[in-house]
């Protein structure tokens, strides 16, 4: 079901690419427009960007409702999810009974032992729908997180004969804030309300599939047929970068990684680079954010290989315009035939472009952040009876990315996530996860270039009592990229 779910977000990117003309590597953020023109957009009083985009929706147009009406929209979904759960499905779980409410709420939490897709794709993508129930009737991001976690308490304590889950009531309405900002950020970026015809109708329907929270609200509120003579709705830079190709898991054979003897799969990769970094603006969450998506497909493959990403919560640039230290908010997600990690994580970043000649520049991001909930194992972990097949855990995290540069026509990068994940419920211990892919790209012609990544995980973990255990993996990736730049905002930078 999760793998079907960003199957769609990945057909729905190439449909926002369209919209938005063209959709940089995240690497290849622009170079800013004449001073001219910012001197006229940059003012923070006039509610623009440099680029002529709205800093903020419209409040006229999109006034906050109430607090009863999405509180009350979220508990009609909660009741309409059970309903179908208990009448239609008639799953064993959705039989609740007064007598399951009160044991809920006398006995509380626990770790419960659903699958690892549905705790960590399943839950937060239930948690975007109650965020966008908010977010579409005019609550800011923060404001929006009350009912988010509303909907988790809801369907916690009624919604199932099964003790509340401990992390459900964490990774539901943090994870789902994540993905229903982006989700809201994107759709808002293809709508267009002064638009009308057939335009009118490809913008609604794909916002629709992006967001369909936001197109209930917008049908209801009447939006979804109105016209207006300005834009009405927040939006930044958005670029797009798809990369297809093969990748191959090499065999372990005596302790060795043994380059190109596994089977070769199919993958499909998505990433999107929303707002600039580097433009000077009072920072608001997730005015700037980055999310990968990628697919396989074979016969030792998961359908979802990894949903990864950060948005911006606070931040503040630094002249020249070259540097951004904020805050973020993380969302990882791995599950492929070597391992499965998840996170969701807040913490401190930068983000530079360092110039090194007139056309190359070395693009440079690095976070560290506090992990409250993650998920791991490895193919070679436990699996018994005994024992869920990954533990429940928290701890910190570090992401780094190198990109260089060179002269436009190609680019060599090195991307580093490490995890340091403390056993929460499972087997006791600690873990430390490293994941390292080197990336060489070379230009084909226009925004078309062909690619070759070389990825190495490599777990350690330390069972409490004695024990340990220490794997390497490695695979390597060979795609073509298709480098898509919002050429309406910017000029591509040299």
């Amino acid at each position: 079901m999760h793998g079907c779910f960003f199957a769609w977000l990945l057909f729905a990117s190439a449909a926002v690419a369209q919209v938005n003309d063209s959709l940089p590597v995240a690497d290849s953020f622009i170079s800013p427009l004449s001073s001219d023109t910012i001197k006229k957009n940059d003012s923070p009083n006039n509610g623009y960007n440099k680029y002529g985009d709205l800093l903020q929706d419209d409040p006229l147009y999109n006034p906050k409702s109430p607090a009863w009406i999405p509180a009350l929209r979220v508990l009609s979904a909660d009741l309409f999810n059970w309903s179908v759960a208990r009448y239609v499905y008639q799953f064993d779980w959705a039989k609740v009974t007064p007598s399951d409410w009160k044991n809920n709420l006398k006995k509380g939490p626990e770790w419960d032992v659903d699958g690892f897709g549905i705790n960590f794709i399943g839950h937060p993508h239930t948690g975007s729908f109650y965020f966008n129930v908010a977010r579409s009737n005019g609550y800011s991001y923060w404001g929006s997180m009350p009912f988010a976690i509303q909907g988790s308490l809801l369907w916690e304590y009624l919604g199932e004969n099964t003790r509340p889950s401990w992390n459900d009531l964490i990774n539901t309405p943090v994870s789902g804030m994540f993905l229903g900002e982006v989700f809201y950020r994107l759709s808002s970026n293809v709508l267009d309300d002064r638009t009308r015809g057939g335009e009118r109708v490809f913008r609604e329907i794909l916002a629709g599939i992006i967001n369909p929270t936001r197109a209930l609200n917008r049908l209801t509120q009447g939006k979804m047929f109105r016209v207006t003579n300005k834009e009405v709705y927040q939006k930044q830079p958005l670029n797009i970068t798809f990369s297809g190709g093969v990748h191959v898991v090499n065999n372990k054979i005596a302790k060795d990684n043994l380059f190109g003897t596994g089977s070769f799969n199919a993958m499909l990769n998505t990433q999107f680079d929303y707002g600039d970094p580097f433009e000077t603006i009072r920072r608001k969450p997730f005015d700037l954010f980055r999310l990968r998506i990628e697919l396989g497909y074979g016969a030792d493959r998961d359908l979802l290989d990894h949903v990864n990403g950060y948005g911006i919560l606070a931040g503040k640039n630094k002249k020249p315009n070259r540097l951004l230290i904020g805050l973020f908010q993380h969302y990882d997600y791995w599950r492929n035939s070597i391992f499965q990690v998840a996170s969701l994580g807040i913490g401190g970043g930068l983000i530079a472009r360092i110039p090194v000649a007139k056309h190359s520049n070395i693009f440079s991001t690095l976070h560290v952040a506090v992990v409250p909930l993650a998920g791991n194992n490895t193919q070679f972990g436990p699996d018994t009876s005994e024992f869920r097949h990954y533990n429940f855990g928290g701890g910190l995290q570090a992401k780094l990315e190198e990109t260089f540069n060179l002269n436009n026509w190609a680019t060599l990068g090195f991307t580093g996530f490490y995890y340091f994940i403390h056993t929460y419920n499972g087997l006791p211990g600690n873990s430390l996860v490293g994941i390292l892919k080197p990336t060489v790209t070379v230009k084909l012609f226009k925004n078309l270039s062909i690619g070759f990544e070389h990825h190495i995980y490599h777990n350690d973990r330390f069972l409490k009592g004695g024990g340990e255990l220490h794997i390497t993996r490695t695979e390597q990736k060979f795609f073509l990229q298709l480098f898509l730049e919002d050429s309406k905002r910017y000029d591509k930078y040299h």
